[in-house]
């Protein structure tokens, strides 16, 4: 049984279970972490997520990962992408209310990432974007994702599932400001590359925060 969060975030249909939690030191701004599919399983609580998490607090940010619509202790129901990124929406503007001012970095898994990025890249308080295990060849939509212009971290294994490297190179050779690390030996769901994902996360947003 996974734990509760230990806040809920206003939505449109109620509310959406979250954990926050806060760096050591002083907080260098704020990131917004979202899950993969919930008819997958997926929850705040997925190993994937709950690294890319730690990466973002090593780097000093306030971090906030949260249930869709449907998922644990969350109102609503799942209405697919449509609803994931009314989700992403009502979770940006929690962060936004209960932080402003400060930049806030998106970052999103499988599912999280489709709604995610599509999000984050238009939403002027997100100033970079991480997309993990990105699902180019299960969402055939992603072209919208070429014409972003901010910051983007691209983490990826070589035998993932759903995505190969050939399918995501086709979008990402399009973004001017994309960087793409590829994991060797690696699938979807990054067995053994946890704490290298952790790790990769925490330097490329440590770089992206200095390099202002």
């Amino acid at each position: 049984m996974y734990p509760k969060g230990n806040l809920f975030i206003p939505a449109r249909h109620g509310r959406l279970e979250a954990i926050l939690k806060e760096p050591a030191g002083e907080a260098k701004g704020v990131a917004l972490v979202c899950h993969p599919h919930p008819l997958g399983g997926g929850t705040m609580h997925n190993k994937v997520v709950f690294r890319a998490a730690a990466g973002l607090i090593d780097a000093g940010l306030v971090t906030l990962r949260f249930n869709f619509s449907g998922v644990g202790d969350s109102t609503g129901e799942h209405n697919d992408v449509a609803g994931g990124i009314e989700d992403v929406r009502d979770a940006l503007r929690y962060l936004a209310e209960e932080y402003p001012g400060q930049p806030i970095t998106l970052t999103g898994f499988s599912f999280g990432s489709r709604t995610g990025m599509e999000v984050g890249m238009e939403d002027e308080r997100v100033v970079r974007l991480v997309s993990i295990g990105t699902p180019v060849e299960k969402y055939l939509d992603y072209d919208f994702l070429a014409a972003v212009e901010k910051p983007i971290l691209f983490v990826h294994g070589d035998e993932d599932e759903f995505c190969s490297v050939e399918a995501l190179r086709t979008l990402t050779d399009r973004i001017p400001h994309a960087e793409v690390v590829i994991f060797e030996r690696c699938g979807h769901f990054f067995d053994q590359h946890l704490n290298e994902l952790r790790e990769t996360i925490r330097d490329w947003v440590s770089e992206e925060i200095q390099a202002g």
